[in-house]
């Protein structure tokens, strides 16, 4: 498959972002590399019995709950692997580094190639940080294996030794305009260029990416889209914003959220009265039983755009289960989101890459990693793994991925859509709208 026929609304979002939207998305003024101008070969690769790989996720300050639970899934993986006796006969290790924001992945890139000697970096969750990292390791010339951050500018820079694992960021607000006109309008009885869509994102480098994708995908559709409004991640009174999106009446909500910003979002909605038909969400905090639980009943048919999420038909993502089985063993609770899903079937296409390389340095792994062809619905996350080669404007993505529809429903989160993937029938309008909103 070529990246043309990736998965997902057509037209999608592809171009770069401004220098300035992407430097306030990231947080910084400049991205450097404290060793740069070392080749690959310079590094450690596998010595001693176990192979190391560096792990780079946010696992303090407000991105955290995500972080973990995304590092979780990778450890899962590592820890299965070594159960079956690791990787070209080693144990595999984690060297974890701590970024909560973009400096600090700098930063934490910085050490994990000078002072650990790793050719190899995972992570992040974040795609600012994601975006900061992946730069240190092209200039020196490491493997940065990407299972989170899914804005499309971090694969349109002609990076060499990116490989990312995730759907593309537009394809997320994309794939909630199209959910939107095909299922939406018709169970309420609107006609697609009268359903009102209201865009609603936190204004860094993720959200900005899939709202704008959201946008224009819906735009491109026929929908009539009332308006898109950023805000940031840290304010603590969403309220101007919720009055205006009361007013406007929308019928459907696509938003895109982190957890802390989306809790207060949906205290003061519920306090000042909007009640949308429909509320689709687009991962991050819309992803996290964080969100269930604090919305209660009420978070029974909320709308989630996502990677693969765990209640899924095993049919479409064989090992989806028993990944939730042995998440469940090793941590004593169920899965808190599909970020570890993805995380965990990231790690098993790594391990296998390195295996086929037959070492951890990066041009064998780089090798590896373009010569990977996994067809669809024969992993856990049901999409299949096929990397976009050197030169395409998209380098190192996985052009096989694509986000699908959850709802969620009684504290679960389901699949509704694609139909060959689903667990369950949606449920439609959003009943607190109904409860609520009359």
């Amino acid at each position: 498959m070529d990246a043309t026929k990736t998965p997902g609304p057509s037209g999608s979002l592809r171009r770069s972002l401004t220098r300035r939207e992407l430097l306030k998305g990231l947080g910084l003024t400049a991205v450097g590399a404290a060793v740069s101008g070392r080749t690959a070969t310079a590094f450690a690769a596998a010595g001693g019995d176990t192979i190391k790989i560096g792990a780079i996720y946010p696992l303090t300050g407000g991105m955290a709950l995500l972080g973990e639970e995304s590092w979780r899934g990778a450890e899962v993986a590592r820890i299965l692997q070594n159960k079956k006796g690791g990787v070209l006969g080693k144990q595999i290790e984690f060297v974890r580094g701590d970024a909560p924001d973009a400096n600090a992945a700098v930063s934490q890139a910085n050490r994990l190639i000078s002072s650990q000697r790793l050719p190899i970096l995972i992570g992040t969750y974040s795609s600012p940080l994601a975006f900061a990292a992946s730069e240190v390791a092209e200039r020196n010339q490491v493997i940065y294996w990407e299972m989170g951050g899914i804005s499309d500018p971090i694969v349109e820079r002609g990076f060499k030794y990116l490989f990312r694992i995730t759907p593309m960021g537009s394809t997320y607000g994309g794939k909630a305009a199209e959910y939107s006109k095909e299922v939406l309008a018709p169970k309420f009885g609107i006609a697609p260029d009268k359903l009102k869509i209201s865009i609603t994102h936190e204004d860094a480098l993720y959200g900005t990416v899939v709202g704008k994708g959201a946008e224009t995908r819906a735009k491109e559709i026929g929908l009539n889209v009332l308006g898109r409004d950023p805000y940031s991640a840290k304010a603590t009174d969403l309220s101007p914003l919720i009055l205006k999106l009361k007013a406007a009446q929308p019928d459907v909500l696509i938003a895109t959220s982190y957890i802390q910003d989306l809790l207060i979002f949906w205290k003061q909605a519920r306090e000042l009265g909007f009640w949308p038909k429909a509320v689709i969400g687009t991962g991050a905090g819309y992803a996290l039983t964080e969100f269930a639980q604090a919305l209660g009943d009420d978070a029974t048919g909320v709308f989630n755009v996502d990677n693969t999420q765990y209640l899924i038909n095993p049919n479409f993502a064989p090992g989806a289960k028993e990944a939730a089985e042995a998440y469940q063993e090793i941590f004593k609770e169920p899965p808190r989101s599909g970020h570890s899903l993805m995380n965990y079937m990231g790690s098993q296409v790594l391990f296998d890459v390195i295996r086929r390389a037959g070492s951890t340095d990066p041009e064998a792994i780089r090798k590896a990693a373009l010569e990977t062809d996994i067809p669809d619905q024969k992993t856990p996350m049901g999409y299949g793994v096929k990397f976009a080669p050197p030169g395409d404007k998209i380098a190192g993505q996985d052009i096989r991925a694509f986000p699908m529809i959850y709802q969620w429903q009684k504290g679960k989160q389901l699949t509704v859509w694609p139909d060959a993937a689903a667990v369950a029938q949606a449920i439609i309008p959003w009943p607190a709208s109904q409860k609520y909103g009359k």
